[in-house]
């Protein structure tokens, strides 16, 4: 669910809508339903949030007969010590979740954003402190390797089924994604991360690889897949601050440097455009975004296409095969580009 209005009370739908358009990460509604037989309003509903590559699953109660009151947040049952935990959670207390709540202003409708970003940090620091609290020195010795990288998440997950295991999401830094995949006109940040998965061994003398994944933002993953990259082996007595640079260069190597920009004129219009070359060319196509370089935005940044991938293409041609259907498509392309940045340029 995108933005929440039919059967929704006014109040509530605009905390709700302005969560869904300001969060800085992809948070979705996944159900809504009423808090009461006799009201056909829809006053609760699931908020998925995401966390560590995952999403956490929180319900937020609001009363559609007390719509002027704070909320109600019930967590997951694997996480009954997480409220206890948020007592003391935060060194400012103005800014803790508690604050929020007791000091709530239904008029003002970023309030349950800033509810919900104060829990899950809060959240964060939870986690943080479970995993810290594990009984591996492996564990233990890669935190302190990793603290000085920003915006690691972490978390302890263990159930009957499976046992103990500790994920890392590493946001990997070196790669500043929005200066080199040019004319993504991204809301949110776009980032890679390094999923690291350690199993729990109390016991174990020779410690083994974790187990390691690339994995990136869905946005990120229309235009190409990291999960093709082939990660650099990790060498026996490894750590994750040995392992992590050589993983940026080999992405920087095998994704951001398959790429071209072009100058290309259709009659006195002139654009840019770039192509995305992905791993699997030619069995797929490139990406491309066209860039025109005489229209702005109000911003003053030039007006871009989307990504464009659905042209005729085929693996099996003979590459000037190739390359004069993508000049055809330009051709036809390049006409709805400029009638598209005129159009944008009258709305202004």
């Amino acid at each position: 669910m995108t933005m929440a209005n039919e059967g929704v009370p006014p109040i509530i739908a605009a905390q709700l809508n302005y969560l869904l358009s300001h969060s800085p990460f992809p948070m979705r509604v996944e159900q809504m339903w009423s808090g009461s037989k006799n009201e056909p309003w829809l006053d609760r509903f699931t908020l998925l949030i995401p966390f560590c590559l995952d999403y956490i699953k929180w319900d937020v109660m609001f009363n559609v007969q007390s719509p002027l009151s704070a909320p109600d947040v019930i967590f997951a049952l694997d996480d009954e010590k997480f409220p206890p935990f948020l007592l003391s959670c935060g060194g400012d207390h103005t800014k803790s979740p508690l604050h929020i709540l007791n000091n709530w202003n239904s008029r003002d409708p970023s309030r349950l954003l800033s509810f919900i970003l104060q829990l899950r940090e809060c959240y964060s620091a939870y986690q943080r402190k479970r995993v810290g609290e594990v009984d591996d020195e492996r564990v233990k010795f890669e935190i302190n390797t990793m603290l000085a990288r920003e915006g690691i998440e972490m978390s302890l997950s263990s159930s009957a089924e499976k046992p103990e295991e500790v994920k890392f999401a590493v946001p990997l830094l070196d790669t500043n994604i929005h200066s080199m995949v040019p004319g993504c006109p991204w809301r949110h940040q776009q980032k890679i991360y390094l999923q690291v998965i350690y199993p729990i061994r109390k016991y174990q003398s020779a410690p083994s690889a974790p187990r390691l994944k690339l994995v990136s933002t869905p946005e990120l993953r229309s235009l190409f897949s990291v999960e093709d990259v082939k990660l650099p082996t990790w060498l026996d007595g490894m750590c994750m601050a040995e392992y992590l640079p050589a993983v940026e260069d080999t992405l920087q190597m095998q994704v951001f440097g398959r790429k071209a920009t072009v100058l290309v004129a259709n009659g006195v219009f002139t654009f840019l455009v770039h192509f995305l070359i992905p791993l699997q060319f030619p069995k797929q196509q490139p990406t491309l975004i066209l860039q025109s370089s005489q229209h702005f935005n109000a911003q003053g940044v030039p007006i871009r296409s989307p990504p464009l991938s659905e042209y005729p293409w085929s693996p099996r041609w003979e590459l000037a095969e190739m390359a004069l259907r993508i000049f055809e498509f330009l051709v036809e392309e390049s006409s709805n580009f400029k009638k598209s940045c005129n159009e944008a340029l009258q709305q202004r």
